[in-house]
């Protein structure tokens, strides 16, 4: 057996490895320079508490993008050097973000450990490679991601640290091989365990879907799937569930195999980025090859996001949440006690807002931000959650999830098909317009700057902020660029206060709210890896059920000629149009 010493590694801090509400994100050319990485691990590792350190089981994995394998050997090798008992691999360090999530709350070790946390590698959407960008988070003992107070420490750690603990002379893991191999150090024994990546997650799913019910439809005749996974991690669970399980055609999958590139592309499940599958279901501007599939669904990069379309038809994050929700305690067992809570990010559309009311449901708005779903779940109030930027998830696990939510529309699917599997089906564009034709229809686009000048961006914020004090005035302008929009009657900057832990969030995104229901949302994004992002979100809300079935660009072109206006984002950014329209 393998003993290994510890090394006390003289280091000085390196500036901006403040985590934003992922994590921290960087160019992989910024990550492997000597010390980056091990800096902030040891600023991880000195923020938590001995007992989350020392004798604990920490998960190690990600999505598999460049750069992802040495960052494990060095994070296994440091977490051994901080006194880590073992430390769990998914197999070829393959683990998605809500994988982690399920394993942390639900794996069980041979020797009934439990894991207390997990280092999480990814950028999540963003693009992988030698000359991209590479990512680190860090998970609690809830499977959710570590809260303000903790990320507040690291990188208050990171603005001091002189030394970091690693052992040097630990060979590396094969994490290609399943099994456990064991080491001994100063304080004791260690363990790396490499497991399978998909058993425990599909364990659970299994646990909340009805997986024979679904089985019926992707093997009835009538109906045709997709799912692509942009060559991310999702695709190292793409067939075991989709095919292996539920009888899928192994054809109906699309870049299914993860790729430290992601293939070259953009990982971002969009209808921009996920290119192929936009084609396949008959939304590109090429001619598709035969008859489009009667769903599709993408992933992103660690698997947390998905896109969901039918035949010709996109639905959009926020009335995919409002229609999970909706038809959740019907068409999912895991809800069929009925829904404690509903919860949307305020960027999100209202339309979960309006089911809520609806429904009777409690309802939450949050900022932008995972961990404050968590925070409502941890406390048993919320069941159901999702955020605009194609997130979606419930309460079994403390991420946003993916496949879940195409687990969850294959389930409601199913339900609305039971008995005409023979006949016509109810297709995913029948679901979402009976849903607008009850709730009416929320309108709804995302314009993104990125890369913007990050000086530009603040003072862009503050003419935004600025403005808000004179409502006479804000309408003065919105009058002056078009007469039929309706008046703004309240403006600020979002604050949280979190109904649990009382903490408060405050400068969550500039709002302007409209007599009629609308919104405009001005955001700068904590998601990129250099320079500014902008986001600027437009909803305009629809009852009146003869006016539900407009184009979208047609019934949003009012607010859109408003908002671009009203914030002088072209004098600011210098930019005639958005990087990405969604």
């Amino acid at each position: 057996m393998v003993v290994f010493k510890v090394s006390r590694v003289q280091t000085s801090p390196f500036d901006g490895q403040k985590p934003g509400t992922s994590g921290l994100r960087k160019k992989v050319k910024v990550f492997v320079q000597p010390n980056y990485l091990h800096n902030f691990v040891q600023a991880t590792f000195n923020a938590l508490t001995a007992e989350k350190v020392r004798g604990a089981t920490l998960v190690v994995s990600g999505d598999g993008r460049y750069f992802s394998k040495d960052a494990i050997q060095i994070i296994t090798k440091m977490a051994a050097a901080n006194g880590v008992r073992r430390v769990w691999v998914g197999q070829n360090g393959l683990l998605s973000t809500p994988a982690v999530s399920c394993v942390i709350r639900e794996r069980v070790g041979p020797d009934g450990s439990k894991a207390t946390g997990a280092f999480i590698l990814t950028a999540s959407h963003n693009p992988g490679g030698p000359h991209e960008d590479f990512g680190i988070k860090y998970n609690m003992e809830n499977g959710g991601p570590a809260p303000e107070g903790i990320t507040d420490k690291i990188y208050k750690n990171t603005t001091t640290i002189t030394e970091y603990l690693i052992a040097e002379d630990l060979p590396d893991v094969d994490i290609s091989a399943l099994g456990v191999t064991n080491f001994t150090g100063p304080e004791g024994p260690f363990d790396v365990e490499v497991f399978d990546s998909a058993t425990d997650y599909v364990k659970l799913m299994k646990s909340i879907f009805d997986f024979e019910s679904i089985r019926k439809l992707l093997t009835s005749p009538k109906f045709s799937f997709c799912y692509d996974a942009l060559h991310g991690v999702a695709g190292a669970y793409a067939k075991r569930i989709f095919v292996d399980e539920l009888g899928a055609q192994e054809n109906s999958l699309l870049n299914c195999v993860p790729k430290e590139d992601f293939g070259g592309g953009h990982p971002d499940p969009n209808l921009t980025y996920a290119k192929e599958l936009v084609a396949r279901m008959g939304l590109g501007n090429s001619e598709t090859q035969g008859e489009p599939p009667e769903f599709g669904a993408a992933a992103d990069g660690d698997a947390d996001r998905n896109m969901i379309l039918g035949k010709r038809f996109f639905v959009t994050p926020s009335d995919s949440v409002a229609i999970i929700a909706a038809n959740a305690v019907e068409a999912i067992p895991y809800f069929s006690a009925g829904l404690k809570g509903v919860a949307r990010s305020m960027p999100t559309s209202a339309a979960l807002d309006v089911a809520a009311k609806h429904l009777n449901l409690k309802f939450f708005e949050v900022p932008t931000g995972w961990k404050f779903f968590g925070n409502l779940m941890d406390a048993g109030l919320c069941s159901i959650c999702g955020e605009e930027s194609f997130g979606t998830g419930s309460d079994h696990i403390r991420e946003k999830d993916g496949i879940w939510a195409v687990l969850a529309w294959l389930s409601i699917l199913a339900y609305k098909n039971k008995d005409k599997l023979q006949d016509k089906l109810v297709t995913v564009e029948d679901i979402v317009r009976n849903h607008w034709a009850t709730y009416g229809r929320h309108y709804y686009t995302r314009y993104d700057y990125e890369n913007v000048d990050a000086g530009a961006a603040k003072e862009l914020m503050a003419y935004l902020v600025k403005l808000q004090s004179s409502l006479p005035e804000v309408n003065k302008i919105v009058k002056g660029v078009r007469s039929d929009v309706s008046n703004v009657v309240n403006a600020d900057e979002f604050e949280y206060k979190d109904p649990v832990d009382g903490s408060i969030s405050s400068h969550q995104g500039i709002r302007y709210l409209f007599e009629d229901g609308s919104r405009l949302i001005f955001r700068l994004s904590g998601t990129g890896s250099e320079g500014a992002t902008i986001r600027l979100y437009i909803e305009q809300y629809e009852k009146d059920p003869s006016k539900t079935g407009r184009l979208s660009h047609e019934a949003l072109a009012p607010l859109v000629d408003v908002a671009l206006k009203l914030s002088k984002m072209q004098e600011y950014t210098g930019r005639s149009a958005p990087t990405v329209i969604t």
